[in-house]
């Protein structure tokens, strides 16, 4: 049978009858919020972006059969480069070839079938959608949590733009995989350092997340504790603080390196040889400053004072270290930490021990090696503090306390806990992308748009596009010179774009209310739905958009908008779809298969089947068209079964029919625990061996039908116009997805018979089917006078037969 021709029919009785519609003003009974990360036009939908949306379509329609009011929305991550770049490349307005994708996408998703409630759409890069993103940027403004400074930036020398750290991949831009360089400018961030504790915190929590994105999570945010010291520059007294979470080793410094980008550098650099090594490290992306190997320095000839000696110690720039991590600034203590030991021996500096340890290897001896620079390595170990002053003795879990407390009485040092995490810059030097909505007003400096002259909107007219390293804004007077909300006088508005992460980090809270003109979401909406069931998308954005999610989430909390302060109990990663060179589809990269060729040829539903079957829904898998023909095969063979049902005149196969019936029962069973844990490719097994059963009992009356209406109910997530038509041919009037998921028989699953194994003296003979309540006798009996193996043991003398119950008989004899 040709199932493209039946798919038309069921999807418009879906969307006639509203079957997948949510009213989410209305309180759930047994709410389930299924979401996918929702999709960026940059074309139409292609083969990847299939497996990931049929994954959350499969489990949509599994949880209605199981009684939960389901909401499943979908919307577009509209805003971004490519629709600026296809703007300078086609000469056409961004939003054009945007909306124009989305509608091509939108087309494919019906016909592919996915169970989404089109009445809760979003469009980011609409102005109903972006000016709640301005709403946004003006309340944590209003925080604390939005703020503008100078700072030295990650630039795209590509893309024209700033990232923020998360969007830096091993020294590359994410989007264009480009080295990444620094540069100076004034931006906009947000304040997620705010939040780190709460969002390390949270990991605790979200027991449904798979381990190694919390993992990763943990890492970025980077937690560390141990205690600030403040050196100070030797003539003015510039303080120089230091964070580190080895204070007992600080009687070992000797020598304190300085970032090459750290403000301070700008004192030295009327030194050539240091001003030559500062542009030669900026040169060089912070993940090739940070890698293992040789590190290189420069003397600023300048000294500082150790807090606790009184000594000067020498002040070194080190491409090493890095301005955005800590203060800036390390202690180095080349006797108890590898990268300064490595420092210490290339540049000759002196290696001070001042805590016992373990002798490298080879020594012959034991105890505390003496000081100096002999030693062959870094001593890493706790130990006892020696050399230390009036600290002396004491443990370095001890002196770790001790040292920064005494710091502080004068001063000069404390206890702290500090993050890798920095804020999140995201201000953006390009046009598609909301705009930022401050004032620049030389008299009232920075002020923000009133909430009523919101949004903000781009202009429409003609842009010149072409990147400058400036926004392209700037050079639209109507949309940059404005008249200052407070006193009335010439300003101008910010022209830089937000970061198109921001539209992804509460779209989930706008599907819930994504026609409020007034409020980005109705509270009383987002107490009824949140938080999210189930989330499923790429591992890829594990510390950007999955970072940004929770801190929005947080931040509306702390708004009083919603109860909840993490946004989603259950995270499933789906794995990648890759080419046949093993290369990750994507329109950018020309290697994207469009599901719609499929689709023309077999059908929606052939296509799911064999995406699911391919590959574990975690896995990645290289795409192939080879398993189409055998998911069509498959899918006749089970429309020939279930469509035949009300007419057969079959008579008893071979295999009994209370075989049927257990195996119905325990495919039940596998089906419904494969698919609570997104194992698709097994319960289509499960599926596959059901019907070998059935084809060789050949089920007659009831049983037949019984069993071609559960078989029905269990593939119709998988396989749902396929499934709807065979609940029409067995005389079903309501939709398939209204009918009650099937429970399993536990009784059904007891089994009457067992095979066992026959053993003569240890080695396998024969196999026997006995009664799950044969007794020993009666098996022995059965295997003496099995034909087989007395022809086996002929005149043998058999000396003992070993029952193991439901296992395996051996015969001794010799």
């Amino acid at each position: 049978m040709n199932f493209r021709d039946i798919e038309p029919k069921w999807q418009k009785k879906w969307e006639e009858t509203g079957l997948f519609k949510t009213d989410t003003g209305q309180p759930p009974k047994n709410k389930y919020y299924d979401l996918v990360m929702f999709a960026y036009p940059s074309g139409d939908i292609h083969i990847g972006h299939f497996r990931n949306y049929t994954i959350g379509d499969a489990l949509a329609r599994y949880k209605k059969m199981r009684g939960f009011d389901v909401f499943h929305p979908f919307g577009w991550d509209a805003f971004g480069l490519p629709a600026e770049e296809a703007a300078i490349k086609h000469g056409i307005h961004p939003r054009q070839w945007t909306l124009d994708n989305i509608e091509r996408s939108r087309a494919t998703l019906k016909r592919v079938g996915i169970a989404y409630d089109w009445d809760h759409e979003v469009i980011t890069c609409l102005p109903d959608y972006y000016r709640w993103n301005q709403w946004i940027f003006i309340k944590m403004f209003e925080k604390g949590l939005a703020y503008q400074a100078e700072s030295l930036v990650n630039w795209c020398t590509h893309c024209n733009t700033v990232l923020a750290n998360e969007q830096v991949i091993d020294g590359k831009c994410w989007r264009c995989d480009n080295e990444v360089t620094k540069k100076t400018l004034v931006q906009w961030f947000f304040k997620i350092t705010a939040f780190a504790e709460r969002l390390l915190e949270g990991l605790d929590r979200l027991d449904g997340w798979p381990d190694h994105v919390k993992s990763m999570q943990r890492n970025w945010i980077g937690r560390s504790e141990g205690a600030q010291i403040v050196f100070k520059l030797e003539g003015d007294g510039t303080p120089l603080p230091v964070f580190t979470t080895r204070a007992d080793t600080v009687f070992g410094v000797t020598f304190v390196t300085i970032a090459p980008e750290h403000p301070l550098c700008r004192n030295f650099i009327q030194n050539k040889e240091v001003q030559a090594y500062i542009e030669t490290s900026l040169r060089r992306s912070d993940r090739d400053r940070t890698l293992e190997g040789e590190k290189t320095g420069v003397f600023t000839g300048r000294y500082v004072i150790h807090p606790l000696t009184g000594e000067k110690v020498p002040l070194w720039i080190g491409d090493y270290v890095l301005a955005s991590y800590g203060t800036g600034i390390v202690m180095g203590v080349p006797a108890h930490d590898e990268r300064d030991f490595i420092f210490a021996k290339k540049y000759n500096l002196p290696i001070k021990q001042v805590v016992t340890g373990t002798r490298p290897s080879g020594t012959g001896t034991t105890g505390p090696v003496p000081s100096g620079t002999g030693l062959a390595e870094a001593i890493l170990e706790y130990g006892t503090l020696i050399d230390s002053g009036t600290f002396t003795g004491l443990t370095s879990a001890e002196a770790r306390t001790r040292i920064p407390k005494a710091l502080e009485e004068q001063g000069m040092g404390k206890l702290e806990v500090r993050y890798k995490l920095r804020d999140w810059l995201l201000s953006r030097q390009r046009f598609w992308g909301t705009p930022i909505p401050m004032i620049h007003c030389s008299k009232c400096g920075v002020v923000p748009v009133a909430y009523d002259d919101l949004p903000v909107k781009l202009p429409e007219g003609k842009i010149d596009f072409i990147p400058k390293g400036r926004s392209p804004l700037e050079d639209v007077p109507e949309f940059i010179n404005v008249t200052c909300p407070k006193c009335q006088g010439k300003a101008k508005r910010d022209a830089d774009t937000m970061d198109t992460f921001v539209d992804s980090s509460w779209y989930f809270l706008r599907y819930l209310d994504s026609k409020n003109d007034k409020l980005p979401f109705d509270s009383a909406k987002a107490v009824r739905w949140m938080p999210v069931e189930q989330y499923t998308g790429g591992v890829e954005h594990a510390t950007l958009h999955l970072l940004y999610f929770r801190f929005f989430t947080k931040v509306f909390h702390d708004l009083g908008m919603i109860p909840i302060d993490e946004p989603a109990t259950r995270l499933f990663n789906h794995g990648m779809v890759l080419d046949k060179h093993g290369q990750v589809m994507s329109k950018s990269k020309g290697n994207a298969v469009s599901p719609t060729d499929l689709i023309d040829q077999v059908g929606a539903d052939v296509t799911r089947i064999a995406m699911f079957f391919t590959a574990p829904a975690e896995k990645e898998m290289l795409w192939s068209e080879d398993g189409i023909g055998g998911a069509l095969r498959f899918l006749n063979r089970v429309f020939r079964f279930v469509g035949d049902t009300p007419i057969r005149d079959w008579h008893h196969g071979a295999c009994p029919q209370d075989k049927v019936w257990r195996k119905l029962h325990a495919t039940i069973k596998k089906v419904t625990d494969d698919f609570e844990r997104f194992s698709f490719h097994t319960a289509i097994a499960a599926l596959m061996e059901l019907l070998n059963v059935i084809e060789e009992a050949k089920p007659e009356g009831q049983l037949a039908k019984e069993v071609a209406k559960v078989y029905t109910q269990l593939i119709a997530p998988l396989a749902p116009h396929i499934a709807e038509e065979m609940w029409e041919t067995l005389g079903e009037k309501e939709s398939v997805f209204l009918s009650k998921w099937p429970a399993f028989d536990p009784k059904a699953l007891e089994e009457s018979e067992v095979e066992m194994v026959i053993q003569v003296n240890g080695k396998v003979r024969d196999h026997l089917t006995v009664s799950v309540n044969a007794k020993e006798d009666e098996i022995r009996e059965a295997v003496l006078i099995n034909p087989k193996i007395k022809a086996l043991l002929g005149d043998t003398k058999i000396q003992k037969v070993i029952v193991i119950p439901k296992k395996l008989i051996n015969v001794v004899a010799r």
